[in-house]
């Protein structure tokens, strides 16, 4: 019914709606929210350049929230997490290998899951894609399953951080674990605390950087030729901006106004985000690889909670 309305009051009300998420009332689990409801409701007038759009902010907004960090307190967080970090990678891509073939999962679509469960969501799943030679729903069907439960890690991890007492560094690093996409696990961590933020961010982009190795090793379990893995260059203007803020003791009184900025430019992503959920993708998931994703997060998530909090790490 409100689809038919006119296509520029279409635009109007889309713009009005991710505008609005600028405002500091606007949490990103609401963000999120809001993007899914515009689109089901009125549908998405820009959805040709959702994608690419959405990809270039949170580029952005990770490299703004770089000013904020430290560069050796960075370093630091993350040197303890390496062996943790291939451990869990290892042990998502087993179990969702085998919890696939039980569930008789097309073998593409299983691995793209498990892919964006370990590592990094979509991001990992469009590095892989190309080298497996996944086809289109394949590709759909495991990027929706992990956008539905990165959706629900991004407003359900901080309750349950709280109601754990879970510490700024412990929230931080689960978060950056336990939830698929970068954007949603800055989200769940900018809502727990600042220090949860840049403890989540800096392991995040950290376990990002596998993704590298990764597509190499699709290559040969898949026996395809290896294709060239582009190094994603804004990690590189991340840690460029941590550095920055560490030794250059001018940029001091602007970087609170950069961080700001960043971190409104991510809820306005997660506003894009949710807008990019179509009726049509929703249709595309079956029961099963949805099964498959349900039990990947819960087992990672409990798993490195565990670890975490009796601090076996």
């Amino acid at each position: 019914m409100l689809e038919k309305i006119d296509p520029e009051i279409k635009k109007i009300i889309f713009l009005s709606c991710a505008l609005l998420c600028l405002m500091p009332f606007v949490s990103p689990p609401l963000a999120l929210l809001l993007g899914f409801l515009v689109a089901f409701t009125i549908g998405h007038p820009y959805a040709s350049t959702n994608a690419s759009l959405t990809k270039s902010m949170l580029q952005y907004a990770i490299v703004g929230l770089g000013f904020g960090m430290n560069f050796y307190d960075a370093i630091e967080v993350g040197k303890d997490g390496v062996l943790f970090t291939v451990c869990t990678i290892l042990f998502t891509l087993t179990l969702g290998f085998f919890v696939g073939r039980f569930l008789k999962i097309n073998k593409n679509t299983s691995f793209l899951i498990a892919v964006g469960t370990a590592i990094c969501g979509g991001s990992a799943i469009a590095a892989v894609t190309p080298v497996i030679e996944a086809d289109e729903e394949e590709t759909s069907v495991a990027l929706v399953t992990v956008f539905l439960l990165n959706a629900v890690g991004l407003m359900l991890f901080p309750t349950l951080g709280f109601l754990a007492q879970l510490t700024d560094t412990q929230f931080g690093m689960w978060a950056a674990i336990a939830i698929h996409d970068t954007s949603s696990v800055v989200g769940a961590a900018q809502k727990f605390s600042d220090k949860a933020l840049e403890i989540a961010v800096t392991i995040k982009l950290q376990r990002a950087l596998w993704i590298i190795p990764l597509t190499f090793f699709s290559a040969l379990l898949f026996k395809k030729d290896k294709k060239k893995t582009a190094f994603p260059q804004f990690i590189f203007y991340f840690i460029l901006a941590m550095m920055l803020n560490t030794y250059f003791v001018e940029l001091k009184s602007f970087t609170p106004y950069i961080v700001l900025a960043a971190k409104r430019c991510l809820v306005v992503t997660l506003f894009l985000i949710g807008a990019g959920l179509s009726k049509k993708t929703l249709q595309n998931v079956g029961f099963k690889p949805f099964l498959l994703g349900i039990i990947l997060w819960i087992s990672i998530s409990t798993i490195s909670f565990l670890t975490i909090v009796y601090s076996i790490i």
